[in-house]
């Protein structure tokens, strides 16, 4: 860690803002196969939690890998390395008093749970989005599982 590098606490605090927007902050996380309903889950509890009042703010796979992690491919490396990106925006998010709510495949334990551990007890809460293969592959919109089979697509979670 470079040592010339200080973190600057804020005069606003977390309970503030979570005062302010009269909800607490957490992170949702679903995980599960592509074509699981993951981001079509978290876009509707989304849109819910707004109804009702709470800032919130959805962070998508694909949406991140436009962008953030636009730089990284799908080895194991790389998806260990987005998902340390992606828990550390969302801990930014709820210490801005944001509920988090992310679409990730996340097939790692050992990533999910070290996104767990930056957050405070319960708030990481995990929903898996259990789907079969089969489902998934017939909720194929981009025809990824497709090109997976086919050998197209090298590293797919579900086929290789």
């Amino acid at each position: 860690m470079n040592t010339n590098i200080v973190w600057h606490k804020s005069l606003v605090t977390r309970l503030d803002r979570e005062k302010l927007n009269s909800h607490k902050s957490f992170v949702l996380w679903f995980t599960g196969l592509s074509g699981s309903g993951k981001s079509t889950l978290a876009h509707e509890v989304e849109k819910r939690l707004h109804s009702s009042g709470c800032r919130t703010f959805v962070l998508d796979g694909d949406n991140i890998r436009h962008g953030l992690s636009a730089n990284l491919s799908f080895t194991d490396t790389d998806r260990k390395e987005n998902i340390r990106r992606i828990g550390e925006a969302a801990k930014l998010m709820v210490e801005a008093g944001v509920i988090a709510l992310t679409a990730f495949i996340s097939p790692f334990r050992a990533d999910r749970e070290m996104v767990r551990g930056l957050l405070p007890h319960g708030e990481f809460i995990e929903v898996f989005c259990d789907a079969s293969l089969d489902v998934c592959e017939r909720r194929d919109v981009k025809g990824l599982y497709k090109k997976a089979r086919a050998g197209d697509i090298k590293n797919y979670t579900g086929i290789s």
